[in-house]
């Protein structure tokens, strides 16, 4: 008698406990780094895609920001649809969509037929809070803290992996090859999501906001198009000004929509959450911090010999100085979740904002060689890595396991928007400290730009600090 329901269980449990934790776990890293650097492909060729095309660079720069964009209106969405009883299907159908723009970007197409594939390819961002979906709805509470974790770091390294393979196959074989490393690897991601990802469990519902979806992708265009065309700012200034604010209202204008509907994209309510918000603080302005170093050194890196500092370096040797960035990422990933049970997360944020400001100092005292560029990088990639594992636990800590997916998609949000404005920063710093008549800025303002970086991670500290003492009073009676 007690044999058979015994079954019957077993066999309604099945599709949720499918996969065997050493089959997902592998499988929700690799689509985590495939979409991250797929969607980074974009940085390294710029150049190649304004010669290939016969286009201007900042039509070109499209190719990057287009898929910044379709990432950052695409993730919340998929983090509703996510929540939802469809998750596994949700995950098919956006790595297929991957894949197929993934095609557009290497076949023999015009340039406008190039864009569309990226912002196809961008789409696939919004699948890294998925993914931790999956883990916290999956595994043990203990082991999906920590696959977790390394899923956002390896989000962030992705870039790392992605830049200078990108640039090495564009140099042997162009453009279309580099882009073609892309399809090869999305269609891989989506075989083995069919293989692994198992469906959500039952009881779940979800419906997208499609009025707020829209609002917000106007408010986030503005944002990445005033974040990417700083020749605005310098040249039309008035006209950008108002931009920011048509930008503000249509922000304002979604909390509103989202307040009061009934399937909100994302739940505002619980983004007003002190603890979530001070990490989507703490996220916003060090994610400018972070990115604005990356771009610095990049760039310094390829300044040639003749602007009196930098070192002439190629996109694939210059590709190759976030080597150290994506290996001390990953380490550091690694050792967050054994730190966690000493230390608490948002302790372990104010220590790695310290960390990445240790990275600006370094590079604004001493860049007179490439081994510290390389040290730099990798201090920069450690204290990435640390912040980037322990941010899951801080906003988590506060969430709902039902809302898994939608609470990391707006941090992934607001992350996307801070990464975008930090390479904004960088530019118009640089931009402003270029003299008439020169093509490269003073080596001055990279170390005024090093110290705004500074102060960025010292925000960071402070909101992060003040997110542990926070933490500490609510524990205490």
């Amino acid at each position: 008698m007690t044999g058979q329901p015994d079954g019957a269980v077993a066999v309604k449990a099945s599709p949720v406990a499918r996969p065997e934790p050493r089959l997902l776990v592998p499988a929700l890293i690799f689509i985590a780094l495939v979409v991250a650097a797929v969607a980074s492909l974009g940085t390294p060729l710029i150049t190649s895609v304004a010669t290939s095309f016969h286009v201007s660079l900042g039509s070109a720069q499209w190719s990057l920001t287009v898929s910044l964009l379709s990432g950052a209106v695409a993730t919340p969405v998929l983090g509703r649809l996510g929540a939802g009883p469809h998750r596994r299907a949700t995950i098919l159908a956006t790595l297929a969509v991957v894949v197929a723009g993934s095609a557009l970007t290497v076949l023999p197409l015009p340039f406008a037929w190039l864009l569309a594939g990226r912002a196809a390819q961008g789409v696939g961002l919004g699948l890294t809070a998925l993914m931790m979906g999956v883990a916290r709805d999956h595994l043990p509470e203990e082991r999906s803290a920590a696959v977790i974790s390394l899923i956002s770091v390896v989000s962030i390294i992705g870039a790392g992996v992605g830049y200078p393979l990108a640039a090495l196959l564009a140099e042997l074989g162009g453009v279309r090859a580099a882009y073609g490393l892309g399809l090869a690897v999305t269609a891989a991601a989506l075989l083995t999501a069919w293989r692994s990802m198992p469906e959500a469990p039952e009881g779940r519902s979800a419906r997208v906001d499609v009025t707020g979806a829209v609002v917000l992708a106007a408010a986030l265009l503005l944002v990445l198009f005033l974040a990417g065309e700083r020749d605005l700012w310098s040249r039309h200034l008035a006209v950008a000004a108002g931009l920011a604010v048509v930008t503000v209202v249509l922000l304002c204008v979604w909390v509103v929509v989202e307040l009061r509907s009934t399937a909100p994209l994302v739940d505002v309510r619980a983004v007003r959450h002190p603890t979530v918000a001070g990490a989507n603080l703490a996220m916003f302005v060090g994610g400018i911090g972070m990115y604005l170093l990356l771009t610095l050194v990049t760039r310094y890196a390829q300044t040639p010999h003749g602007a009196g500092y930098g070192f002439g370096l190629t996109t694939f040797v210059a590709g190759l100085v976030l080597v150290p960035f994506s290996v001390l990422g990953f380490v550091a990933g690694k050792l967050t979740p054994r730190v966690r049970t000493r230390i608490a997360d948002p302790l372990l944020l104010a220590g790695s904002a310290v960390v990445v400001g240790a990275g600006f100092a370094l590079f604004a005292a001493a860049r007179s060689n490439l081994a510290e560029l390389f040290a730099a990088m990798g201090v920069l990639g450690f204290g990435v890595g640390g912040f980037s594992a322990a941010m899951p636990g801080v906003i988590l800590a506060a969430t709902p396991k039902n809302e898994t997916s939608s609470a990391m998609s707006f941090n992934y949000v607001v992350r996307s928007v801070g990464y975008s404005l930090g390479s904004a920063t960088g530019g118009l710093i640089l931009t402003a400290g270029t003299g008439p008549g020169h093509l490269f800025p003073d080596d001055s303002s990279y170390t005024t730009a090093a110290l705004v970086g500074i102060g960025a991670m010292a925000i960071t500290m402070l909101t992060s600090l003040a997110l542990a003492r926070r933490s500490v009073s609510g524990t205490n009676p």
